[in-house]
């Protein structure tokens, strides 16, 4: 039976690329800012890319707000998409932006210790524990990242990275999934972990 896939349209990302990834694997997707279409999907993807406060703003301005958050199904945030996913980030310096509050959890500055920012590229994530989300990747996978921003590792983390510091390369909550790496561009690993979501 096909399922219902919805990325929704945050007005903010780069939805092409993740919906290309899905279609690779064989998956029919919509793409919609529409309430009823978003909560009548099987699974659902939240991508984001840019800034905290202009992607609150622009889900503010759809009016998407309370739709995601009366969400069961499964839900994945991608990249900034997983950071609007906790109560709050650091990201301006006029003070915390309120995100989504779908867990709990807050977006600190990476703690580079000299290296680069933003972290960008390849780098190898270690799963916390036993999650269907990373069912057949091994542990120090590499994935692709971009970001300056992340959520520290805390009791919602399913897995790990290290840049300067540890960060939560994915967090879980619930039904709300996010991944802090870009999936869509990690190669076959991410390739496993869409269908991996797709399969939950």
């Amino acid at each position: 039976m096909s399922q219902r896939i919805v990325i929704v349209n945050t007005g903010c990302a780069n939805i092409s690329s993740v919906r290309f990834a899905l279609e690779r694997l064989g998956v029919t997707v919509e793409v919609s800012d529409q309430d009823s279409v978003i909560k009548a999907a099987d699974k659902v993807f939240l991508p984001g890319v840019g800034t905290a406060s202009a992607a609150m703003q622009s889900i503010h301005t759809k009016k998407l707000g309370a739709t995601l958050q009366s969400l069961t199904q499964p839900v994945l945030g991608v990249c900034l998409g997983m950071q609007m996913m906790v109560q709050s980030s650091a990201e301006s310096k006029m003070g915390d932006i309120d995100c989504l509050g779908l867990m709990p959890g807050q977006v600190k500055r990476l703690q580079a210790n000299g290296q680069r920012l933003p972290h960008m590229g390849w780098n190898t994530v270690t799963s916390t524990g036993n999650n269907p989300l990373f069912a057949g990747i091994a542990d120090h996978t590499y994935f692709y990242f971009v970001h300056s921003f992340a959520v520290p590792v805390y009791e919602h983390t399913l897995a790990s990275c290290e840049y300067g510091q540890p960060f939560s390369a994915a967090i879980g909550h619930n039904n709300f999934y996010g991944v802090q790496f870009h999936p869509e561009r990690s190669g076959d690993a991410g390739a496993q972990l869409l269908t991996n979501f797709v399969n939950l």
